[in-house]
């Protein structure tokens, strides 16, 4: 894709009872400064603290923002499904509802792409000289393990396939948008599975990362692991 055919980028917020952070993102992810469009997609996968009838007031008041409510909670994939079909950029990137990925970082990510270099760009937490909260040792070496069992199928080399921030061309997006089966978080290996077959240019560059505990609201959980190694296998030898 030649650079002056990426005019829109569309942001895919999944989001479930973020109700403490929600609109603080939006309003970075709104002051980003980039050379295109921006379109606001968040998905509220059916929270239940309120989240989404803030969402709701917001999108009366804000033009580029598209608010998706979910009848029933089905998990980040099942959210990101949602957005995928509902994006009309030419760029998209991925971005969690938490803060734990800073939105001023979107030059970092969609910049191999505005070269017309890459078609898929991951935002690695481990290959990075960026600031990065120390959080909980086993949590970083099982997203390491993951990584590394997901390289050995994929045949990539990826530093950091667990990331909350990947970017993708719209043509990447299209390619697999329909055959996304992950609900939870096996989206993550799943999608990677995807574009390794799709032979697609994937790049990686540093970003930083402001992790949060289990008691400020992180989600994800030994069993998401145990599953993700499933996932792996799962939708890198079978189809």
């Amino acid at each position: 894709m030649a650079e002056t055919e990426i005019k829109k980028l569309s942001i895919i917020i999944p989001a479930y009872n973020e109700i403490k952070t929600i609109e603080e993102l939006i309003e970075k992810v709104e002051a980003v400064k980039l050379p295109l469009l921006k379109e606001i997609i968040v998905v509220d996968d059916c929270s239940t603290d309120g989240t989404a009838e803030v969402l709701v007031k917001l999108g009366g008041k804000k033009e580029n923002l598209k608010i998706i409510l979910s009848r029933k909670n089905g998990g980040k994939g099942s959210a990101l499904k949602s957005g995928f079909f509902a994006a009309t950029g030419d760029i998209i990137i991925i971005q969690d509802a938490d803060l734990e990925y800073d939105p001023e970082e979107y030059g970092i990510l969609i910049e191999p792409m505005l070269l017309g270099k890459a078609d898929v760009v991951y935002g690695s937490r481990f290959f990075t000289g960026k600031a990065k909260r120390v959080l909980y040792f086993w949590h970083i070496s099982a997203n390491l393990f993951l990584t590394f069992l997901s390289n050995l199928l994929t045949g990539l080399t990826l530093t950091d396939m667990e990331t909350g921030y990947k970017a993708f061309r719209r043509e990447v997006v299209d390619s697999f948008k329909s055959d996304i089966r992950a609900k939870r978080f096996g989206i993550e290996p799943e999608i990677t599975a995807k574009i390794a077959k799709g032979k697609w240019r994937i790049y990686e560059v540093g970003i930083s990362y402001y992790g949060r505990t289990y008691t400020e609201g992180k989600k994800i959980s030994w069993k998401d692991g145990i599953a993700a190694i499933w996932h792996i296998v799962r939708f890198n030898l079978f189809k």
